[in-house]
Order: C-alpha cells, then structure tokens, then sequence
C-alpha cells in the first residue's frame, strides 16, 4: 500500500455532511473543505450510501466548484450495502459484492465525486455470499485501469480478510474503535492490522463518550479531570488521543462537520499520553482492572 504518511492523520468523516445530517449547501460543504485542508486534514471518507447515496454527489458537485488540486487530497470510499433509499429501491437490505457490481459501483463514486480515481476502496461489511474470486477480478480490474489505487475492506474480521487474501492482497481496515468500544483490540482485528503492516482506520472514535449519559461516561469522565488539566486537553482530544496511541497507528475517521472540532481533532494528534494514563482510561471504560 502507499505509505500512511500518504493519508492524513485525522481523516474527514463526511457521512453527516449531506443530508444525514447538517445539509451543507455547495458552498458551506468548500468552506469546510477549505478548511480541513488548512489544518492538515486532506483525506475524507466516503461511502456510497452516505444520504441514501446522495452524498458523493453534493461533495463532488462542491469539490469540482472548488478548484482544489486532486493530486493534494486523498478519497476513500466504501461500496457494497445495498439499502432501500429514493435513490436506490431494494426490496431486502443486503449486500453485492460481484465483480460487475463492484466495478460499476467504484466507477459511480468516481462519476459522482468528480474525479478519476479513488486513493482507496473499501468493501463496506462482509458479506456470507462474498466470493474472493469475483473480488478479485474487480479489485484487479479496477487497479489496472487506474480508477482505484488501493483496496481494503470496513468491518471486516482477521478470519474474513484471511478468506479474501487468499486471492488479493487487502491494505486497510475500517473499523469502529473507542475508548468505549474497544472490541477490536481483543478480537485480533487491531493486531492483524499491526502484524499485516495493514492501514487501521476508526470511525466513530469518540465513542458513546458524548451520546451516553451512563455509567460508563460517568466513570471515564472521573478518570479524566485529572488528565484534562494535566495535558491542557479538552475531553474530546483525550479520547482521540487515546485511540491514536495504540501501536496498529489507528487513523481516526472524525465525523464532525464543525470547524472547532475538526481543528481540536488535529491538535489531539500531538498529544501522546502516558501508559498508566491510558491503562486508568481503560480500566473506568471497562469498570474492572486489566486481567
């Protein structure tokens, strides 16, 4: 895969920029763009479903209008749910993962994002039915062609990208990841990414830190007040930091579209908590010590 160092540190979450979420209109959404790429974030993460797949489009729309440098940015994007939306009827969720669909749809995010290729494609979840080869054959295809220059997946188990790299390499991983949720240090999600040298990504890594009032928030705001002072942080740029210690290199995905936030997102990648630290967060998450 490109270098990580390709990618920037805290990645553009864009899925609440459209309308699942703030609405932005053409130009709101290239202010924000503009200054993402004032404070070092020139990567943002796409998924074709964003606004029931609307949200490549809007983005595209503001990003052409913009008159930023493709070759200064880096797009990901993520296919394969298939979801009932007015842009799109399905009588089931599900999800396809053959090689035409995989094509087609890589060449869609590319139609509606305006642009010629993807930095990175991802399969969005597993499917049971998913078949290597026919992967394969599109990863294969796609690359060849110049539309996409790396492939990864979102979501996906050790066992499950095993099962596709038996064809076809796979260079990153998409996964939730938090302070709060932190299933993926203990599955052998994060350590394959860290053994395989493979790109760890983390959408959602605030947590429920902010959305629950419970317990658990209760618990890890009592550790932090000490934290807070002592690294003259706010609580969302702890817990950033938290996730971005961990040894895989996590690239937090941010899904805010607030200025300030975003700005405090990239601040937060200086910040390099203690160990003990660390280990006192995860112990008020988890309500026990470390076995």
């Amino acid at each position: 895969m490109q270098k990580n160092t390709f990618y920037s540190k805290v990645i553009a979450g864009t899925m609440t920029w459209g309308s699942w979420g703030k609405g932005f209109s053409k130009s709101s959404m290239i202010e924000l763009m503009n200054h993402c790429l004032e404070i070092g974030i020139t990567t943002f993460d796409h998924a074709d479903i964003y606004g029931g797949y609307t949200t490549e489009e809007d983005f595209g729309n503001a990003f052409k209008e913009s008159g930023m440098a493709r070759e200064s940015i880096q797009f990901i994007s993520k296919c394969g749910i298939q979801m009932n939306a007015d842009a799109r009827k399905n009588e089931v969720k599900h999800y396809n993962y053959n090689a035409d669909y995989i094509i087609w749809s890589a060449e869609q995010s590319l139609q509606k994002l305006k642009t010629e290729y993807l930095d990175l494609l991802l399969l969005h979840r597993p499917s049971p039915l998913m078949n290597p080869d026919a992967i394969a054959e599109a990863i294969t295809k796609l690359k060849t062609q110049g539309k996409i220059k790396a492939f990864g997946v979102s979501n996906f188990l050790p066992f499950q990208i095993a099962l596709i790299e038996t064809v076809m390499p796979i260079e990153g991983n998409q996964v939730e990841f938090s302070l709060t949720q932190s299933d993926v240090m203990y599955d052998g999600t994060l350590d394959d990414c860290l053994g395989s040298k493979r790109m760890a990504m983390s959408y959602s890594p605030l947590g429920s830190y902010f959305r629950k009032d419970d317990k658990v928030s209760q618990r890890i705001r009592n550790a932090m007040k000490p934290m807070l002072e002592k690294y003259e942080v706010t609580e969302d740029q702890l817990l950033l930091a938290w996730v971005m210690k961990h040894p895989s290199k996590v690239f937090p995905v941010v899904g805010t579209a607030t200025k300030s936030r975003l700005s405090a997102a990239m601040e937060a990648t200086k910040i390099e908590i203690e160990k003990t630290d660390w280990f006192i967060l995860l112990e008020s998450a988890k309500g026990h010590e470390v076995a």
